[in-house]
């Protein structure tokens, strides 16, 4: 006959199976957070070490150099400018006409005849605005009075809207004084005479001259755009600074 005791406390025989359960749950647990903190950290940050296919580096930016067109213009090579030379015009050689004959000093036979005789007004994109030239005491350099003699303008188109960035030119000879050969400005560097005013220097002190200086509008490949013109100066501190305007006309 079996006998049993009552009193035996040993656990029961699937209490170790239960433990391996649970021991297996927390290490499945643990492996669960290991693989999320694993991908966040991938996400957050492709580049980390972690991840085993980080994406490829992006190349720098390239950064390009601020262009200043203004030293292009400004500093022009001797050869730049051949077509600023004046054709010479078929009226420095007139040929004897009826009309010659009773009128021993005709008004054609000027000696310092102008560009606008050769061409047609037409045939320039800028005209003399009506009223230039004029002379006028030097307002725009007050501290200079009477020792600076000067020319200066602007430039409108159309609509009476400044012109700026176009090449003026200035030639011819004065008493005393040297002219560059090249002497060029910008439309728009003297802003006292307007957004497109320009300006030129032409002597410490007043000095008379008669029609042996001009003015002529470039564009920046150095055509004329508009006819040379010709002015007077004045040996005048109340006649120092001779304006003259230009239009566009079509």
């Amino acid at each position: 006959m079996t006998t049993f005791d009552f009193n035996d406390e040993s656990p029961p025989r699937n209490s170790i199976a239960t433990i391996m359960l649970y021991a297996l749950s927390i290490l499945a647990l643990i492996g669960v957070m290991c693989v999320a903190c694993f991908s966040i950290t991938v996400f957050t940050n492709p580049y980390s070490a972690l991840n085993p296919f980080p994406p490829p580096t992006m190349p720098a930016l390239m950064s390009l150099p601020s262009i200043t067109p203004t030293t292009i213009i400004i500093t022009l090579p001797p050869t730049w400018t051949p077509t600023i030379t004046p054709i010479p015009s078929l009226t420095d050689t007139p040929q004897p006409t009826s009309t010659l004959a009773p009128t021993p000093t005709p008004v054609s036979l000027s000696s310092t005849p102008t560009e606008t005789e050769t061409r047609p007004p037409s045939s320039y994109a800028f005209e003399v605005r009506e009223g230039s030239p004029k002379a006028i005491p030097n307002i725009y350099h007050p501290e200079l009075g009477c020792t600076w003699m000067g020319v200066g303008g602007q430039v409108l188109d159309m609509n009476n809207a400044p012109v700026t960035g176009l090449i003026i030119q200035l030639g011819g000879v004065l008493p005393g004084v040297k002219i560059p050969e090249h002497f060029i400005s910008l439309t728009g560097v003297a802003i006292n005479y307007g957004r497109s005013g320009y300006e030129f220097k032409l002597a410490d002190k007043p000095i008379a001259s008669k029609k042996s200086l001009w003015l002529q509008l470039l564009n920046q490949a150095g055509g004329s755009i508009s006819p040379k013109v010709y002015f007077d100066t004045y040996d005048s501190c109340e006649k120092n600074l001779i304006i003259i305007d230009f239009k566009q006309v079509r």
